[in-house]
């Protein structure tokens, strides 16, 4: 497994995070990093409706991003559960997810998840459909991670969105797995340092019956608009995406 989960760990992880665990493992290896316009239009090209689900390719999403990595994965699991008949979703709600191109962010649903700042966080705490929190000794396994590799969040910042795998001890230190578009290669798996790390903002997908909803969100939220130029802190950054130190609050 990509992941690097012996199934009997895996199957003992909360259900949506088996599947985010899935759909990462349905991704492909490599294809390069890019963060431009063209990649972008890769990744609205990489998706579309099917009969019933959401059709993802990510091969045609490369180069890719690391926000537009998770997303597809994100989309696989929508799609999983579509399938399964966890979910039901009309074509014109699936179309939701699916507007990516020319989209600013801050708007819509792939506006928000592509924000700077918590944009998955945030997106998570608007439709009710999952958890922030910032323990590592909490964090599972397809738990979605926001790192900032700086203090700076919003405009300044330099982040990282991914999905964690994991932690491990090397050379005596601590260190975080996670999997996402890392440069330069592109999607595939990555180590790095928890020391590296300035802020972390762990998401954990619990309620999926709320995607839904999506629809009726207000068309954008001014807070992650904002984050695109300004800088914000840690605490606006907790208040906005109601984070807690644990899943449990």
């Amino acid at each position: 497994m990509v992941i690097g989960t012996a199934p009997a760990e895996t199957s003992k992880l909360p259900p949506l995070n088996q599947y985010v665990l899935w759909a990462v493992n349905q991704m492909p290896k490599g294809g390069g990093y890019l963060a431009s316009k063209k990649a972008i239009v890769n990744l609205q090209n990489g998706v579309a409706l099917s009969d019933q689900g959401i059709s993802t390719k990510p091969k045609v999403a490369s180069p890719s991003f690391c926000s537009g990595a998770t997303y597809c994965v994100f989309l696989k699991v929508i799609d999983k559960l579509i399938e399964d008949g966890s979910l039901k979703m009309t074509g014109k709600q699936r179309w939701e997810f699916l507007k990516i191109d020319e989209v600013p962010d801050g708007h819509g649903i792939w506006g928000r998840w592509n924000a700077n700042g918590p944009g998955t966080a945030k997106l998570f705490a608007e439709l009710k459909c999952g958890k922030n929190f910032t323990s590592y000794d909490h964090a599972l396994p397809g738990d979605f991670m926001k790192i900032w590799w700086t203090e700076e969040i919003g405009g300044k910042e330099r982040g990282h969105l991914v999905v964690y795998l994991g932690a491990i001890m090397k050379n005596g230190k601590k260190h975080i797995r996670f999997w996402s578009s890392n440069i330069p290669g592109g999607y595939g798996e990555k180590v790095v340092p928890q020391t590296n790390i300035k802020h972390v903002l762990f998401s954990r997908f619990e309620n999926h019956r709320q995607l839904a909803k999506a629809g009726s969100l207000p068309e954008k939220n001014r807070f992650l608009e904002d984050m695109l130029r300004m800088s914000f802190t840690w605490k606006q950054v907790a208040k906005e995406c109601r984070v807690h130190a644990t899943p449990g609050g």
